[in-house]
């Protein structure tokens, strides 16, 4: 009858089998061995017992999971006068069900548990045999460490179902059904590896595909160049520094206090946009000859690009300095003085070559 229940187990473990799939919990099948003390029912009129047992399980959910288990205990009876040390071998298998509570980072997971089986009972060496529905009910403590091995304390009561007339000389004993109550502690070695984590597929948000600073599901201009100055929507923009101020004083080359002002401003955008490179240019106004104004206006470029280098902007961002004497005068004016002298044309600008 052993061999039949240790079967059952076996065929029932691979009932209720299934493929896992990577969880946030440690899904892995286990092998459990467990030892413990079966404190019987008065009735039986049998003594305390050692409890051993064995099973295979798995957990379905981050709360609940399944385990067949085969136990053996073998309590002396106390009612044989004769040998003194006739056993009643009891031998169950128990589908068990496991609900955890959440953990919150605890050491140890707290649990109920439920079972239902059957029992075999095996008096005098076989004399006396038989096999009846049982059940369980109990709580425990079980660690989820994501390791080989995990540790279970577990106690509760034992429902079993058999009865049994028990004749000892003129003496005739009833019994049960009885309630036996169990403590135990578990090792469960964990079979095989934990699946992979799953890891989620990138999405457009989190990526970028040209190292613009702008994620690729607002990026409207994907292939931007090193060096442009990027939006918000990730296409390039047109960056202006506005040096209107930066203007001369008539046949001038020196730079006027508001003039500074404006050129501190233009360094901080510099060093804001390190990749940013500008063609310092120097204008005049169309008053004096075209020779003059050529020099003049490379005099005044040469001034401020002298003003940027000094403030710490790397030379090779900058171009020229480049005068363009009274070529590009932004009014048009007369050539004769006093019209033409008009300092909106004498000027210094920066203008952006990426």
């Amino acid at each position: 009858m052993k061999k039949n229940l240790l079967g059952l187990a076996l065929l029932s473990a691979v009932g209720f089998s299934q493929a896992a799939a990577a969880q946030e919990f440690d899904d892995r099948w286990y092998i459990s061995g467990t030892l413990g003390v079966l404190g019987t029912d008065d009735d039986r009129l049998v003594s305390n017992s050692e409890l051993y047992g064995v099973g295979i399980g798995k957990r379905l959910s981050e709360n609940f999971g399944l385990e067949l288990t085969y136990d053996q205990a073998s309590p002396t009876v106390d009612i044989d006068p004769i040998n003194g040390d006739t056993h009643w071998d009891l031998n169950s298998v128990f589908l068990n069900a496991r609900y955890y509570f959440t953990k919150d980072g605890r050491a140890w997971d707290p649990y109920l548990v439920g079972g239902l089986g059957a029992t075999e009972h095996d008096i005098a060496d076989g004399d006396i045999t038989g096999t009846e529905w049982a059940a369980k009910l109990g709580a425990g403590l079980e660690t989820d460490r994501r390791k080989r091995v995990d540790f279970r304390v577990e106690a509760g009561v034992r429902y079993d179902s058999h009865t049994e007339t028990l004749r000892a000389g003129d003496r005739i004993f009833e019994f049960g059904p009885f309630m036996d109550f169990y403590a135990a502690a578990s090792i469960l070695v964990k079979l095989g590896d934990l699946a992979a984590p799953v890891v989620a597929a990138p999405t457009c948000d989190t990526l970028d595909g040209d190292n613009d600073g702008v994620n690729d599901c607002n990026d409207k201009c994907p292939n931007s160049e090193a060096g442009q100055t990027i939006g918000a929507d990730g296409c390039p923009v047109k960056l202006s520094i506005d040096l209107k101020g930066v203007n001369f004083d008539f046949n001038k080359a020196t730079l006027r206090p508001d003039a500074v002002v404006i050129l501190d401003e233009a360094v901080a955008v510099l060093a804001k946009y390190p990749e940013l490179r500008v063609e310092v240019a120097g204008h005049t106004d169309l008053c004096g000859k075209d020779t003059y104004n050529q020099g003049l206006s490379q005099r005044r470029a040469q001034t401020v690009y002298d003003y940027l280098t000094g403030k710490g902007i790397d030379a090779g961002r900058l171009a020229g300095p480049n005068g363009y004497g009274e070529s590009r005068p932004l009014e048009a004016t007369e050539q004769t003085s006093p019209a033409c002298k008009s300092e909106t044309n004498r000027r210094t600008e920066l203008n952006v070559q990426n």
